[in-house]
């Protein structure tokens, strides 16, 4: 506990740490302060992440790249569990939806490009293991196919909620939750050997395994709670801004909503840990698009309204399977640069620019 007070004190912008009991102080005194609550919530998620950030750089430094990005992937993507869920529950599907897609592109194409474009501009080179990129990729394509089946079968012949459509969508979320198991096992047990990262390093100064899990566990919780009051609020913050509703769940949702992981992937390659990088960018987009969307397929039978379908836009599956080949193109070499970052983001702003200037439905 020692060495975290210390670290909150050697480090200004943990500071912003204050903001958190703010956010829950104004969300009980007014809550109909939505673009206030807006701002607040950001700021205390800020600190949040660089909090987190400290941590999984520690479990890594202890259990390898591999295993911390991915325990930074699904600590991350719990908030992004929370939020859904709370959604579902509310029959709020279209956001629901919004939510996942929002995250995996953001994933695939922002945290990914970003991380080859900081590192690249401190190192004129980087190398990372080709076989967890090439791994999670065809990951991603497959739950890209599984998103893409659905939306595009029968189009415009068989409703989206139609009984085809549910039971298919029940069908591929049992079958994605068990692929997502199978692979667990594959890299991190029956060959692990072969995501073992292209280079070694030494952490400066790790902190105890025990104090990095406790730390990982109690800022994911936090982040989840400032998450709600986001999202709460940032629909009174979109009308006052002018966002649309498409481009705050593709966009500004996803964003803020892996603060988290921007913040250890961007270290990370500052630090030539690209598979840190990597693992956390394609491992939390592979765990949204395998895991949580199957999950809450299956939650919406027990707390939905109703059941809920992998039925997507055909435009957003587009963007996601485009998202998907975009990831597998750039980091199949095992080597990236700061430019490779750049293409990356540009196929990313497309995408964002389009959702911000589409007219509201």
């Amino acid at each position: 506990m020692d060495l975290l007070l210390r670290e909150i004190r050697r480090n200004r912008l943990l500071w912003l740490l204050a903001f958190v009991p703010t956010v829950f102080i104004v969300e009980h005194l007014r809550p109909e302060a939505g673009t206030l609550l807006f701002v607040l919530s950001v700021l205390a998620i800020v600190p949040l992440a660089a909090l987190l950030c400290c941590a999984t750089e520690s479990v890594a430094a202890k259990t390898g790249d591999t295993v911390g990005g991915f325990l930074n992937a699904t600590l991350g993507n719990l908030t992004e569990l929370v939020i859904t869920l709370a959604a579902l529950r509310a029959g709020r599907y279209m956001l629901v939806k919004a939510a996942i897609a929002g995250a995996i592109v953001t994933n695939t194409l922002f945290l990914l490009g970003a991380s080859f474009l900081v590192g690249g501009l401190k190192y004129h080179l980087q190398q990372f293991n080709v076989a967890g990129s090439r791994f999670q990729g065809g990951q991603l394509f497959l739950a890209s196919v599984a998103l893409m089946v659905p939306s595009f079968i029968g189009s415009g012949t068989i409703a989206p909620d139609s009984d085809f459509t549910q039971t298919l969508s029940l069908c591929l979320a049992i079958l994605l939750i068990t692929i997502y198991g199978l692979g667990l096992l594959f890299q991190l047990k029956t060959h692990r050997e072969f995501f073992n990262a292209a280079e070694q390093h030494e952490d400066e100064d790790p902190w105890p395994l025990g104090l990095a899990l406790g730390t990982l566990c109690g800022v994911t919780v936090l982040v989840a709670l400032v998450s709600e009051v986001f999202v709460a609020s940032v629909h009174d913050a979109a009308l006052a801004m002018g966002m649309t509703d498409a481009f705050v769940g593709f966009v500004i949702v996803a964003l803020v909503g892996g603060v988290a992981e921007m913040t250890t992937a961007f270290s990370g390659a500052l630090k030539n840990r690209m598979d840190l990088s990597i693992g956390i960018a394609l491992g939390s987009a592979t765990q949204i698009a395998l895991f949580v969307a199957p999950v809450l397929v299956l939650a919406s039978y027990i707390v939905g309204p109703s059941p809920m379908t992998l039925y997507f836009l055909p435009g957003v599956v587009v963007m996601i399977m485009l998202s998907t080949i975009t990831a597998s193109l750039v980091s199949n070499t095992g080597r990236s640069a700061w430019f490779v970052g750049v293409l990356t983001l540009g196929v990313y702003f497309t995408f964002a620019i389009t959702l911000y200037l589409l007219p509201p439905r």
